[in-house]
């Protein structure tokens, strides 16, 4: 099945990073967050994708038309221009890089990706956010229901420490722990081609008018994950991905 990654948006609240690069590009641990979202995929045995491309998408064509020569040894010859490959590990994905648009909204971006994938269901994520989200099973649960849209659902992290206190006495405290209560939108769809008639129409936001008239009409469904996922919104954000990778054991790395 195909896999839609949205990676068109300024990513604004990281202008540390995104004045020069657009936010899928970002990395964490050497790689951009984007190459660790394809990596969770083609671990679960999806390998063909399409980019909704927009601010700065000529730096995610650029990183993938050179990617080969720079995710593998290589031996150059300066006097012929000759270039060779050494073999060694590689991924072997198909990639679409589809320019939609600077100034688009997400629902024109998913329209735009519907129509070139044609009539055949597909996954969508963002591209600014992991999880160790079983796609196999996501999908699974997706095809057993028969309705258009499955939205993976998961419960998000506080941003603070959580304090149990007993009288004046603190008798546990877990520093910045999963929410007991409350379920997010978790970025990670399977969508059939019935998608075509809620994204076409007006721009907005693919979370705004699609998915609310999806949910009134009862076709949106809740694949509840309860494992890790994290967005990447903020610096902080950046940098607690970064010490997850640095610790040796990340827990989105599931290849």
């Amino acid at each position: 099945m195909r896999v839609a990654i949205l990676a068109g948006g300024f990513g604004t609240r990281l202008a540390e990073h995104t004045d020069q690069i657009p936010k899928p590009m970002v990395p964490v641990g050497g790689h951009p967050i984007l190459w660790h979202i394809m990596k969770s995929y083609s671990a679960h045995g999806h390998d063909d994708f399409a980019i909704a491309l927009g601010y700065l998408g000529n730096v995610i064509k650029e990183y993938f038309v050179n990617y080969h020569y720079s995710a593998r040894d290589i031996s150059v010859n300066t006097g012929t221009g000759k270039v060779e490959i050494f073999d060694g590990p590689g991924e072997n994905w198909r990639i679409d890089l589809l320019d939609t648009g600077l100034h688009t909204q997400t629902k024109s971006r998913v329209a735009q990706i519907a129509r070139h994938i044609g009539d055949e269901p597909f996954m969508l994520t963002y591209g600014d956010g992991v999880s160790d989200i079983d796609i196999n099973a996501l999908l699974e649960f997706h095809r057993s229901h028969g309705k258009i849209a499955t939205m993976s659902v998961v419960r998000p992290t506080s941003r603070f420490g959580a304090v149990e206190i007993n009288g004046d006495r603190v008798a546990k405290f877990e520093e910045k722990p999963q929410l007991a209560d409350g379920w997010i939108n978790g970025g990670f769809f399977v969508l059939e081609p019935g998608v075509k008639d809620y994204v076409s129409g007006p721009d907005a936001m693919w979370e705004q008018d699609p998915l609310e008239k999806l949910a009134a009409d009862g076709q949106l469904m809740a694949y509840r994950h309860e494992g890790f996922w994290q967005s990447m919104d903020s610096l902080r954000e950046v940098r607690v991905l970064e010490s997850l990778w640095e610790s040796g054991k990340p827990p989105w790395r599931v290849w």
